[in-house]
């Protein structure tokens, strides 16, 4: 994690204009993604290009301790806010997004694992089945027309919120037996409960259906640079039947292969700008150990409908934004 801080970090030094010359300029069109001569101008609104590192990390911050409290991701946050009301270009903001989310994952995935949280035959079957899907909805993504990105998103974004409303969480989910598929794969485990004082052994079903599904998630993962805890979890959980702190512990692990794979599509088409990243990761990690701070005194229900407001607020943005409204 903190040579991965530090990569990023080098490239911010070396590229310090590259925020000015990213507003609203296309990967199609390479003529806007050339630096301003003279540099320091102002580049939307009047304001100069070092002033959208700060508000990025104002913005991520707020966001990282937002997502703790109402139990989402930073990137599900992340990337619709920054698209619809930053003016950067719908593919650096992407770029940001997986990285972001990427961040996060890196950072608690060790943990997870020395835990026994995290599970790794549950998920490195669905892992390699998103990263692959991943890969080509970054593709896809990166070469479709921002309008109509921008439109998905929007409607991704309000699909999230009903899945939110709609769909509740099971702790221990009932799984009468497990089927062939995950036999076969010995997709099962064992962790210790605290708070109960007991092993809880659990297996899983219905792994066709999962894997199919993951092949949409990795492809919205892809197309979005949304990470895809937000849709991991209930299809862990809801679907396979496996236990809530082990589906929460596992998606975050799985979201450093499926990022990564997808990241790796933007790097290489030059949609990844350092002084976008490093603001907006340092702003969301910040944000996180605030949030983790004020979990215990917070209002459960209260931070859970700011959240829903601004995803709904950030989902309707995102879908005027492409329909040219």
């Amino acid at each position: 994690m903190v040579q991965f801080l530090f990569v990023v970090a080098f490239g911010a030094c070396l590229g310090w204009g590259d925020v000015a010359w990213a507003v609203d300029a296309p990967l199609a069109d390479p003529a806007p993604l050339t630096p301003p001569v003279g540099g320091g101008e102002g580049t939307d609104g009047g304001l100069p290009w070092w002033a959208w590192p700060i508000l990025l990390f104002v913005t991520a911050f707020v966001l990282g301790i937002i997502a703790v409290l109402g139990g989402v991701g930073g990137g599900v946050l992340f990337v619709p806010i920054v698209a619809g009301f930053f003016p950067f270009h719908f593919d650096f903001v992407r770029g940001a997004g997986l990285l972001v989310a990427l961040a996060g994952a890196l950072a608690a995935g060790p943990g997870l694992l020395r835990s026994g949280m995290a599970n790794l035959r549950l998920a490195v079957p669905l892992s390699l089945i998103a990263s692959f899907s991943a890969i080509i909805g970054a593709k896809i993504g990166l070469a479709l027309p921002q309008h109509m990105v921008q439109v998905a998103l929007g409607l991704t974004i309000l699909g999230i919120v009903g899945i939110m409303l709609y769909f509740k969480k099971s702790e221990y989910p009932d799984v009468p037996e497990a089927d062939a598929l995950s036999s076969a794969l010995k997709i099962s485990g064992v962790y210790h409960e605290p708070h109960m004082q007991k092993d809880i052994n659990w297996h899983v079903h219905r792994t066709p259906q999962a894997l199919a599904l993951f092949v949409v998630i990795g492809l919205m993962a892809g197309m979005f640079g949304l990470g895809a805890g937000w849709a991991n979890v209930p299809v862990l959980n809801l679907l396979m039947g496996v236990p809530l702190k082990v589906s929460v512990a596992t998606s975050k692990f799985m979201l450093g292969i499926v990022d990564t794979a997808a990241a790796w599509v933007y790097i290489n088409q030059g949609a990844v700008l350092a002084l976008m990243v490093v603001p907006s990761i340092i702003g969301i990690m910040l944000g996180s150990m605030v949030g983790v701070r004020l979990l215990t005194r917070a209002n459960a229900t209260v931070i859970r409908k700011v959240v829903l407001l601004v995803l709904t607020l950030a989902g309707v943005r995102a879908l005027l934004k492409g329909l040219g409204i």
